[in-house]
């Protein structure tokens, strides 16, 4: 069933999350649109309302994909040499990136998808930068490998914002992409048509905006040239993810990336500035004024090495982090906020860093879920998102019977599911106004798991 097949009708739940808290016996009416046509609480269930099982969440914006990187998880482990890091970690990932067909990228983002909705996510941020056949010759149809993550999107019944990526060469000082690099090369002319074709494809479920891959990877006049040809488009960009990237800016520029980005590139709410690792308070200060938002990546960023983020200065400043789940090493939206905040913990020696109780917000759970959710709406370009009228029609509803949730009272409920680690939290989900997963199944997921093994198989054949 895809996303165009929308379900009408009200549905009842015992409490849903409105508001930044928790609401009793909401009413939640469909629209023809797929989008929430009215919202009301305190009302007793009705004889024709839908009666949900638990309480209910907004979906959740999964802001930061590579979806051809989850055949890559738990495939780098492992140190053969003295020294491991981002860039010996980027060497290995491009095995993957320069063998995976349109078939095998469509089976791996269908599997990818599937685990995302049962993480929470509704919708997710594809910033696709894998364009070309494995010589870099061109396919005949140059969104060949974006139809196939729009398929698998389909596949999955999980919306979709496509972000064709501007890349071009290897570095700051190296004007030319690497021979490795072959399957990316993208200038700004191509990546506008790119946009334009998935956004006037007409396929249900699917948004586009476009992505920069980072300053190093574009020069700044491709990136004049492209954001000055567009409208009000999410327009994300990797930044100051590593440290080696941050002193290589300097030495390029003469100020670091979000410092150039600020002065150079006309910040506003259209950009997404995507991990921003390495950033001063004086550029944390700069992006708010602009508008930008960021997002971060916590299980990705860890895993990689990469830093923290100063979570408590983007939040002072004003600025929600999105979330994204970047390459892949987790899948659960939860476990992504968890990390956020135990960053903070383990570097700063303190609790509830996230928490904000002299602005009446002491849980740091519901503090950084509600950002997600409020960040997550201009980086997937959508002007409302969650459980408001005009919004589409997403939710998810908590599995109350899930053990590490019995006994837990309703206030204490999104306390629980993000700091108990709760397996299988969602039973049900919703995306755009029809069941995408039903007591934790999703139709079609055997044969999607059968698909991705098949495509792992061939492409660790000789590994």
């Amino acid at each position: 069933m895809s996303l165009a097949e929308v379900r009408r009708g009200q549905l009842w739940a015992p409490r849903a999350w409105i508001d930044g808290c928790w609401q009793e016996r909401v009413l939640l009416r469909i629209g023809d649109d797929g989008c929430w046509a009215d919202i009301a609480t305190g009302v007793a269930a009705p004889t024709d309302a839908e009666g949900l099982a638990g309480a209910v969440l907004p979906g959740l914006v999964n802001a930061h994909s590579h979806a051809f990187q989850r055949a890559f998880a738990g495939f780098s482990e492992r140190r053969e040499s003295e020294h491991d890091d981002f860039w010996s970690w980027r060497e290995r990932m491009y095995r993957v990136a320069l063998r995976i067909t349109p078939q095998q990228l469509r089976a791996v983002a269908a599997q990818l998808y599937l685990e995302l909705l049962h993480g929470g996510y509704t919708q997710v941020c594809e910033f696709h930068y894998l364009q070309h056949r494995s010589d870099g010759r061109p396919y005949d149809d140059r969104l060949t490998l974006a139809w196939s993550l729009a398929d698998a999107a389909a596949d999955a019944g999980i919306g979709l914002t496509l972000l064709p990526v501007l890349y071009e060469r290897a570095g700051f000082t190296q004007p030319r992409l690497r021979e490795d690099q072959r399957r990316f090369a993208t200038d700004a002319d191509a990546v506008l048509a790119l946009h334009h074709a998935a956004r006037d494809s007409g396929r249900a479920g699917l948004n586009s905006g476009v992505a920069i891959h980072s300053l190093r990877a574009a020069e700044p006049a491709s990136i004049e040239r492209l954001v000055s040809r567009l409208g009000d488009v999410p327009i994300h960009i990797h930044v100051a993810e590593q440290t080696a990237e941050v002193d290589d800016c300097l030495k390029a520029h003469g100020q670091r990336p979000i410092e150039w980005l600020a002065a150079h590139a006309a910040l506003d709410a259209r950009w997404q500035l995507v991990h921003a690792t390495h950033a001063h308070s004086d550029e944390i200060a700069a992006v708010a004024r602009s508008g930008a938002g960021v997002v971060i990546c916590p299980s990705t960023e860890a895993n990689l090495g990469d830093g923290l983020t100063d979570l408590g200065g983007w939040l002072d400043a004003g600025v929600p982090p999105a979330i994204g789940s970047d390459s892949h090493v987790t899948r659960d939206a939860l476990e992504e906020l968890r990390w956020l905040e135990y960053g903070q913990r383990l570097q700063l020696r303190r609790r509830n860093v996230a928490a904000a109780p002299a602005q009446g917000q002491p849980s740091s759970a519901a503090r950084l879920f509600e950002h997600a959710v409020a960040a997550g709406a201009p980086a997937a370009g959508f002007a409302r998102w969650g459980l408001q009228v005009g919004a589409r029609a997403d939710l998810l509803v908590i599995d109350e019977s899930a053990s590490p949730l019995l006994g837990v009272p309703a206030e204490r409920l999104l306390d629980a599911l993000v700091f108990s680690s709760p397996g299988r939290p969602f039973r049900d989900v919703m995306v755009a106004g029809r069941w995408a997963l039903r007591e934790h199944r999703v139709a079609g997921a055997e044969r999607v798991a059968a698909d991705f093994s098949d495509a792992m198989a061939a492409l660790w054949a000789d590994a």
